[in-house]
This record gives structure tokens, sequence and C-alpha cells, in this order.
């Protein structure tokens, strides 16, 4: 697919091929370099902390949290890192998977691939109503991946079902256990 071009699977459900440069809803707030080496230091503490809860036999559902955390994050660190090495650009063609000359952009600086687009309700608001009025309107607007829907859901579930379990793990001084 061409870049912005998209696939209508239902009235609600769309294949939209967009990038974004890797933080949330296409947000530039840091350079692309801190971006990338923040998200190596994360994935690699969340995969430690993985490997502590899981030593210590917590609860099954949150590991699978963190589990679903640390797979989005370290599928968009790998979207980063090699996709923009492997493909060149998709402005108004098809990517080249693995082009001749290399692809658009050095290890670290590729961008993130977003398809998934649900735009659940679709209208125009009346005028009556302030600040938005007269203006279209849709509901669920933002493109995203299946990691971000990973980071998401994780963090969802977290909050709801074991917010418990998460302020107990970060207020409990932990016992160092020998070898």
């Amino acid at each position: 697919m061409q870049l912005h071009e998209s696939i209508e699977v239902t009235k609600w459900f769309y294949i939209y091929f967009t990038e974004n440069n890797g933080m949330a809803f296409g947000l530039e707030l840091f350079s692309k370099i801190f971006l990338s080496v923040f998200r190596i230091v994360a994935v690699s503490v969340i995969g430690y902390y993985l490997y502590k809860i899981v030593k210590r036999k917590l609860n099954a559902g949150y590991i699978y949290c963190i589990s679903l955390i640390l797979a989005g994050a370290a599928g968009n660190i790998f979207d980063s890192l090699f996709y923009g090495l492997i493909f060149d650009h998709s402005y108004g063609q098809v990517a080249e998977f693995f082009p001749v000359g290399g692809g658009y952009a050095p290890m670290f600086y590729g961008k993130v691939v977003d398809m998934l687009y649900f735009p659940l309700i679709q209208t125009h608001l009346p005028n009556w109503i302030p600040f938005y009025g007269g203006e279209d309107f849709i509901f669920f607007r933002p493109i995203f991946n299946i990691a971000d829907a990973a980071i998401s859901v994780g963090v969802i579930i977290l909050i709801l079902f074991y917010n418990k379990q998460l302020n107990q793990e970060t207020s409990k001084p932990q016992k160092h256990e020998d070898a």
C-alpha cells in the first residue's frame, strides 16, 4: 500500500497505512534518537521486572498484563529500528522491500507503521455545541497498530483489575533473595 491508502473492511473498520515517528498519536516531543534509546532502556527495565515477578510466581493475570506491555513496546522498537533500513519511502509509491540503495532511514530513525482505524461514529456536530459546533466529528479517530493495542490493553487491565497488586508492588520494599 502507498502512504495514506486505505482498505475498507467494514463501515467502521479500515486498514489505513500511515507512519509516525513513534510516539503515541504521532506526537514529536523528543528527538528520534532520544526516543529510541529511552524505549530500549524502558523495555530492558520492563523485561527485568517481568523476570522478577515470574520468579516470585505472582498472579498470572498480572504477569500477562506486564507481558502485553513488554511485547507491544518491543514491537514498536523493532519497527522503529529496522523499518527504515529495509524499506524505501512510501510517498506516492508502494515501498520496496530491501531497495538497492538502502532504506529511507538509518537504524534508530525509522518510522512506526500504524494501520488499524476504527471510525465508529462519523457525524456533523450541531452549531449550538460550544467550541466544536458546526464541525465534523469522528469518534475514535486514532490510527494504531497491534503493538499499541497490546500496550493499551495491558495498561487498562492493570488499572481496572490489578490496581491493588500494582500499588503493592510499587510501595513495599523488595526482599532480596539469596541466589
